[in-house]
Formats: structure tokens, sequence, C-alpha cells
């Protein structure tokens, strides 16, 4: 690809304050935290997930339990359904220990990386009910690009960028890719 053809869509700035910007929203659609856990879709869905709990415990002053979801087994364009559900706690510095967790009655903030079709999220819901009844399940994506085949709506949005089919975006974060940006590409 040519660099003709790769525009920066958000950069480190701008990631940092759509995140802060979601967390604060959170709290206050929440009234707070009480009964809140954060849910990040395995793979960038975890480490935005761990920056939005970091950004309302320095919000609140308490901390949100942050959890990873690997919705692997609930995915329907896969062949082979052969991963386990694995619904556990998010890895914080430090942590190493991985436990399940309990949804019912939590509000569930499922987090995830760029919103499409919606079948990501539509898995992630049943694997989180398959835990349980949540109170609620809240969605929040760093960048919604459209283009839904399910009538899923984030309720935190980052960024709303307008895409054909053909382009595609992607999100880059530090903790695996070494640097933190968003970019779109044909």
């Amino acid at each position: 690809m040519s660099e003709a053809e790769l525009h920066i869509l958000m950069d480190e700035t701008a990631i940092r304050r759509a995140l802060t910007r979601i967390a604060h929203e959170i709290v206050e659609r929440n009234k707070g935290i009480e009964d809140c856990i954060i849910v990040g879709i395995k793979t960038r869905g975890v480490y935005l997930a761990n920056r939005i709990a970091a950004r309302i415990s320095d919000i609140e002053g308490i901390e949100v339990p942050a959890y990873e979801l690997d919705i692997t087994k609930y995915r329907d364009d896969r062949d082979e359904l052969s991963a386990d559900l694995s619904l556990e706690a998010a890895e914080q510095p430090g942590e190493t220990e991985l436990a399940a967790i309990n949804v019912k009655n939590k509000k569930v903030i499922l987090i995830d990386d760029v919103l499409y079709t919606g079948r990501t999220i539509r898995a992630a819901m049943d694997a989180i009910m398959d835990q349980g009844r949540p109170q609620s399940i809240q969605l929040a994506v760093l960048v919604d690009r459209g283009h839904r085949e399910l009538p899923i709506r984030p309720d935190f949005i980052g960024k709303n960028v307008p895409t054909s089919r053909h382009e595609v975006i992607q999100v880059q974060l530090s903790e695996i890719d070494m640097v933190d940006q968003v970019t779109i590409f044909d």
C-alpha cells in the first residue's frame, strides 16, 4: 500500500481524547459506576477497555472491573467453532490471574475498536447472555464506520467515519502495535 492510499484518522492524542470523553459519558449516563463492569472484545477491545477503566477510575476515584471476552465460539462467520467461551478478568499491570465473572444484574459496558456490520457485537451479546442476565448492555466503540447488517447502534462513539465497503479501517494500539493510531486505506 502506498502512502497516498493511507490516511491517518486519529493519532495518539485524538485516541486519548476520545477514550477520555467516552469514560466521562459512561459515568454520566450511568450516574456513576455502581454495578458497572467493562468488557473488552478480544483483541484490541481489551486494551481499550483497560484504558477506559483506568480513566473512569481517575474520574470517580473507584476502580471499575475490566474483563476480556473471547467471542470466537459465537461468531457466525467461522466454519469451525472450536474455541471455548472465555469471559475473564482483563490483565491489569502486575496482575496475571484471570477469573470468571458473573454478569447478573450488572451494567455491562461492551468495548470494541471498530463497529462495522454488527456481527461481532451480536456474538459478544450472545456470549454475555450465556453468562447470565445483565441489567443492561451498553456499547462503546472507538470507530463507527457504518454498513450495519444487524440493528446495532453504539451508545458511546469515539469517532464516526463514513466509509465505503472497499475501504479498511485499522486500529493500532501501543500495547501490541507499538503505536496509537487509526488509519483508513483502500
